[in-house]
């Protein structure tokens, strides 16, 4: 290997140890840096070492130096910062759809972001959030199919299937093919939905990824229907309960101020609230009417009314009403 090679090797090894090992905490002294580009068969003197960190900083790659008797070097410039990593590794242990095998891959590869000092440190203090893992090692494939599908205006086609009580696959349709026009995917009740449109039945539907098998990018180009080029992931998250889709309408609630948080929570921080007493409100908003959402009103007892329209309360008057049967 010719000296401008060799030179350019010993700058990356260079720059790969103090980006990985080192931070404004962990500064590498010079013998230590020297070492280590020995045990990696890379000889390297003092004098040598001090113009290559000089040729790092003068083509953009910031070596920090604290000047001593043996000078020390760290990098301080990272892709992200610690809070932001720690809150990429909190969302991958808390997220049920990704499996504890890939929950351990990503996390490894999301602390090395940190260097391995802090992405040790990060590692040992990471929150348990006791989430039911999934076990579809295939979802990670499947979510990049759909992408690519999405991105090429193409149709996919994938098997669905349910568990039985035995924890059994249960394929619907007998194992047939669904085919379909993906719309997008929507991250929500922590789990990841396909929306795509179903030229048979004319219709949105969600499907969860982690229960799809099978996801092949078809030739056919997708149906530009207008319900899909009208669709809104924000809209459609704050209308929507639980994926569970159904007749969007414009409800009116009453409710108590003590309960704000999840009404923002659900419905964003911009509702508008009109003042009814000195502890209640009333707003409006447009949900798609489901079950969960019989379920999510009913929770907070009389601290939450719908008070129209007439319609929307004779619905749900006759949900629990069947339900007061089951146990009257």
């Amino acid at each position: 290997m010719d000296k401008e090679n060799v030179k350019r090797v010993r700058l990356l090894r260079i720059w790969e140890i103090l980006k990985q090992e080192s931070d404004d905490n962990h500064p590498i002294p010079t013998t230590v840096l020297l070492a280590k580009l020995k045990e990696g068969g890379i000889e390297c003197d003092r004098r040598t070492l001090y113009n290559d960190i000089k040729a790092l900083n003068e083509f953009g790659y910031e070596v920090m130096c604290n000047r001593a008797a043996t000078n020390e070097y760290y990098v301080v410039d990272r892709e992200f910062d610690i809070p932001e990593i720690r809150i990429l590794m909190d969302a991958v242990q808390a997220a049920s759809f990704i499996t504890e095998k890939k929950t351990k891959e990503l996390v490894d590869k999301i602390a090395r972001l940190a260097g391995s000092r802090t992405g040790e440190v990060l590692k040992q203090n990471i929150v348990d959030f006791n989430s039911t893992k999934g076990t579809n090692e295939h979802i990670y494939y499947s979510v990049d199919e759909i992408a690519t599908a999405i991105n090429s205006h193409k149709k996919i086609t994938f098997t669905y299937f349910d568990y039985d009580e035995k924890h059994r696959k249960v394929y619907r349709k007998e194992g047939a093919s669904y085919l379909v026009n993906p719309v997008a995917t929507v991250f929500a009740d922590d789990k990841y939905y396909l929306v795509c449109y179903d030229d048979k039945h004319g219709n949105l539907a969600a499907y969860r990824v982690d229960r799809m098998e099978s996801v092949r990018t078809c030739e056919e180009d997708i149906n530009e229907i207008e319900a899909a080029k009208k669709f809104d992931v924000i809209r459609h998250r704050k209308q929507a309960f639980g994926m569970y889709a159904g007749e969007p309408e414009c409800v009116s609630f009453e409710a108590d101020k003590s309960i704000l948080d999840p009404i923002f929570d659900v419905f964003g921080e911009d509702t508008k609230f009109i003042k009814v007493g000195d502890d209640r409100v009333r707003f409006t908003a447009e949900v798609q009417l489901s079950p969960t959402f019989f379920s999510w009103c009913g929770g907070f007892g009389d601290r939450l009314t719908v008070v129209g329209p007439q319609n929307v309360l004779q619905t749900i008057g006759e949900y629990y009403k069947k339900i007061a049967e089951l146990y009257c």
